[in-house]
């Protein structure tokens, strides 16, 4: 029960004065009423766009100045007074998070996601951390701040917190290898080592690339079942699947195909000019074995083929109501998937493929409900994840349990308002840089990294003047199914090259159906006398498409789609044990 303080404290809130047109932009879910105890706490409903929102600010805060503490220099304001500014009648909106109170008013005039920040406005931010602790959006939010917030009022927000959410959303996400490299824990996102990553071709499911846009959900088998609706499904009627019903309804197939984010190489993107978003290495992709059912033959089994998504063919007789009629009107163009995985005003992760995609069984989207020969494991998506061979990870839903058909791509804030690319002479300092974006993210260019030797790494050699060999080893990948047919590597900063050998495992792949990685390797000789390797790799796909040279003309502010040669500097050292031998 909420103590009589914090029910006092919600009975005075005011209602947000945001549009509802706006937030179904990102958020379609979001226009229903909200309990009077989620008031104090709607920052939550705010979502991603918020984080991703702030995230884009560009400026920096005064050194060592930590976020929420109190500021001796600035004055100290009363919850009630900060209430008053909601963002009505020119009062400014203002946000409170831990002691400090911030003016967001500029910035949510300029930066996607603004309106939704307006959910937020005259409260807490405290619970909204918890979901999306990431970025260093606390420095950027400290850019803003007016005030402080009394010592009383912060405690009875932190009680209401702790009272309504307990020890937090992410509390019972699952355990995770330790060998992973964290990028943020909450949500928790991570990546193998590189010296580990192709250890084996089928990266086993401790070690596969963690990437979590919200907790990891804890799934009641009992309750569970998949659910479609949308254009021509049965007269707007929902059908549902268990896990058994797909696992004894139809045949099962396995695919092996690597997943990838669009965030992989993101700090080497950086290392030009500053990019939003995690700081993913060279490991942000892994491969699995998925087994699972086919969409086409789950949709075809509910009366959904080609010639639907073609024609917007349904069965409605001409005579019929044409209102209650208008789905079957349309053309099927995209299916939305949406995850089990949402913030606690219940908007999940959504993204959607073409609807040609899904019907082509050539293109082999999956149901998947197992992994590498388990059940999915939790951080992966269990019990259901939709697997889109080819295409970035995003649209590879986690914890699926809806697929809706639509003439429209997904209205997920993530389809909308991110995984998305950007001229290279747009940046965050321009407020018409969303007019920008480029389309949604489906298929990844060519791809290759180097995973050994590690960048900075020496190579000892028994003598300095001799010739010796050092072994290359890496990845390959190019989406869409196109294989790899070369890749090319130099260690003299790219004067000459050699092509690497291709493993059979990635060799062997249909044409056009090469859904996995190709790992490659090469024994490259060092001259006399060379003390460093400027060591790159580029590697050429069946459409002869080759990866960029550097970075600059490729730059945009998420990113994303990095596909620039890699490169790793190694010293060459003589062995101490040879130099004391010549001492001696």
């Amino acid at each position: 029960m909420l103590s009589g303080h914090i029910k006092t404290a919600l009975r005075r809130l005011p209602r947000v004065a945001a549009s509802k047109a706006s937030i179904q932009v990102a958020h379609p879910w979001a226009n229903r009423q909200e309990p009077a105890t989620g008031r104090v706490l709607a920052a939550f409903v705010a979502g991603a766009a918020v984080g991703s929102a702030l995230c884009e600010e560009p400026e920096q805060i005064p050194p060592k100045v930590t976020p929420g503490v109190v500021r001796p220099d600035l004055p100290t304001f009363s919850f009630e007074e900060v209430q008053k500014h909601t963002g009505a009648h020119k009062s400014g909106t203002w946000v409170v998070y831990k002691h400090g109170v911030y003016d967001i008013t500029k910035f949510i005039a300029s930066h996607p996601g603004g309106t939704k920040i307006l959910l937020a406005a005259g409260n807490s931010i405290e619970p909204f951390w918890q979901l999306y602790a990431a970025h260093n959006v606390h420095k950027i939010l400290e850019t803003l701040r007016v005030g402080n917030l009394r010592d009383e009022d912060v405690k009875m927000l932190e009680a209401l917190r702790k009272e309504r959410y307990g020890d937090g959303p992410y509390s019972k996400d699952p355990t995770r290898h330790p060998a992973l490299k964290v990028n943020s824990s909450m949500p928790f996102n991570a990546e193998p080592p590189a010296e580990l990553l192709m250890e084996s071709f089928v990266t086993p499911n401790d070690l596969f690339f963690v990437r979590n846009h919200l907790p990891v959900p804890e799934v009641d088998m009992e309750k569970y079942t998949l659910k479609i609706s949308g254009v021509g499904v049965r007269h707007g009627k929902q059908v549902e699947f268990t896990v058994d019903d797909l696992k004894s309804k139809f045949k099962h197939h396995t695919v092996t195909t690597t997943i990838q984010c669009a965030g992989n190489r993101r700090a080497e993107m950086s290392g030009v000019k500053q990019v939003n978003g995690l700081s993913w290495d060279t490991t942000a992709l892994s491969t699995a074995n998925w087994t699972g059912v086919l969409l086409s033959d789950v949709l075809a089994s509910i009366g959904i083929t080609d010639e639907d998504s073609r024609h917007g063919e349904c069965e409605c007789d001409v005579g019929e109501n044409m209102e209650a009629c208008d789905d079957c009107n349309a053309v099927i163009q995209h299916v939305q998937f949406e995850g089990l995985d949402a913030d606690t005003e219940g908007n999940p992760y959504g993204a959607s493929i073409p609807m040609a995609t899904a019907l082509d069984p050539r293109k082999d989207v999956l149901l998947a409900f197992e992994m590498n020969g388990e059940p999915i494991p939790r951080d992966h998506g269990f019990p259901l994840r939709v697997i889109v061979p080819g295409t970035v990870g995003a649209r590879n839903v986690k914890f699926l349990h809806r697929i809706v058909l639509s003439s429209e791509e997904s209205p997920s804030f993530w389809q909308q308002r991110d995984y998305k690319g950007f001229p290279p002479n747009v940046d965050y300092t321009r407020d018409d840089y969303w007019k920008f974006a480029g389309d949604s993210i489906q298929e990844l260019p060519v791809q290759s990294a180097i995973t050994e030797p590690k960048n900075g790494s020496i190579h000892f050699v028994d003598d300095v003047s001799d010739s010796s060999f050092v072994t290359v080893k890496g990845y390959a990948w190019s989406g869409g199914g196109r294989n790899i047919i070369r890749v090319d590597i130099s260690v003299d900063g790219g004067k000459t090259w050699t092509p690497a050998e291709l493993h059979e495992s990635g060799k062997r792949q249909k044409y056009n159906r090469a859904w996995a990685w190709t790992p490659w390797e090469l024994d490259v000789e060092v001259p006399p006398g060379t003390k460093k390797l400027d060591i790159m790799c580029k590697a050429v796909d069946a459409s002869y498409n080759v990866q960029p040279d550097t970075i600059a003309p490729i730059w945009n502010m998420r990113g994303v789609l990095n596909n620039a040669w890699h490169r790793v500097n190694v010293s060459v050292e003589q062995s101490e044990d040879e130099e004391i031998d010549e001492e001696d």
